[in-house]
């Protein structure tokens, strides 16, 4: 596996864990009167974006022609089989808590709607389809791009509108692959293109920390408008996210590998599903035991993270624990004169 890649996608997943430790915190004992405290969580969001990004970026430069043999059966087996385990455990622990709710319908709407936090899974499959679409028929980037952001900023327009029919389902309307369609013709692009793409985010590196300072003006810009809303689907996301991407691929071609990084790597996929669940039982317990917001926020990421990383280890040692929490293990596959880690699942 390339280095930044894995790099990209631990920040993304850590990025996301500390955004829903502060929600989880700030339910247990109230949002903080910090005036940038939701601007934080706010520019969190960039990393469910970012995720998906990366999964694009990975399959156009491993299969920028077709997808290979077995390709919907690995996917099948190590992400939408996790998906599904955790629909059916975010139903019955929201039935814990909220014993009100009809345990049916929350599972039908979780499985069916992607109505709880592992709703990018399909948005990942809706990539995999149009990456098949896209080299079936070797449509054209040079549209591709255009057309795809103009239907993604349409998209977005409605969805953070205020009709009333797109406020009262909004949770189901961002799912739509066109909600996301310029993230994914460009991640199609980075990635087919990778090999110079990476010399040139090297060479221009300063550049990229100026686009992403670029990005989060206009992003700040948007939130003094009004814009308060914590979501991914925010139009003033697209740059950050981007921007960011670029940012940590050009940069992270300079650092060293890192065991840790790798490991998170490893367990992203698993810790995305796992940790909401777990930030739900300990941060009432967890967060009155500190007096600050920052201590309160830290202190539940942390144990959230370590507890997240003990469950993911103890399932993948079961015979079935990659359909719940995802293919942990890696092979070595010898590329280039290069001996890459390369996920089975990726």
């Amino acid at each position: 596996m390339i280095k930044e890649w894995n790099l990209l996608r631990t920040i993304a997943c850590l990025s996301i864990v500390f955004l829903h430790s502060t929600t989880q915190t700030a339910r247990a004992v109230g949002y903080p009167e910090i005036e940038y405290y939701n601007l934080l969580r706010t520019a969190l969001c960039y990393a469910t974006p970012t995720f998906i990004v990366l999964s694009e970026i990975i399959l156009a430069n491993r299969y920028p022609h077709r997808l290979p043999e077995k390709f919907w059966s690995k996917r099948i087996k190590w992400i939408f089989a996790p998906y599904l385990a955790f629909a059916i455990i975010d139903a019955f622990v929201t039935k814990h808590f909220s014993p009100a709710i009809g345990l049916g319908e929350k599972l039908f709407l979780n499985i069916f709607m992607g109505n709880y936090e592992g709703y990018f899974v399909l948005i990942i499959f809706q990539f995999y389809v149009l990456h098949y679409v896209v080299t079936k028929f070797k449509i054209p980037t040079n549209w591709l791009l255009p057309i795809s952001l103009m239907i993604m900023v349409a998209h977005l327009s409605l969805l953070n509108g205020n009709l009333p029919f797109i406020q009262e389902n909004r949770n189901h309307l961002k799912i739509p692959f066109t909600a996301w369609l310029g993230y994914f013709a460009l991640a199609y692009i980075i990635g087919k293109h990778y090999q110079s793409l990476a010399k040139k985010l090297l060479k221009y590196k300063w550049l990229t920390l100026a686009g992403v300072a670029l990005a989060f003006g206009y992003f700040f810009l948007s939130y003094q408008s009004g814009n308060f809303r914590v979501a991914s689907y925010r139009h003033d996301l697209f740059p950050l996210a981007i921007g960011i991407t670029l940012a940590i691929l050009a940069w992270g071609q300079l650092l060293p590998n890192s065991k840790f990084v790798n490991m998170i790597s490893n367990f992203s996929f698993g810790i995305y599903l796992v940790h909401w669940q777990v930030l739900r039982f300990i941060a009432p317990y967890v967060a009155p035991y500190f007096d600050s917001t920052s201590t309160r926020v830290i202190s539940v990421f942390v144990i959230t993270l370590i507890i997240s990383l003990a469950l993911i280890k103890v399932t993948s040692l079961l015979p079935f624990g990659s359909y719940i929490v995802g293919n942990t293990r890696r092979k070595v596959r010898k590329k280039s004169k290069e001996h890459q880690v390369i996920p089975k699942t990726a």
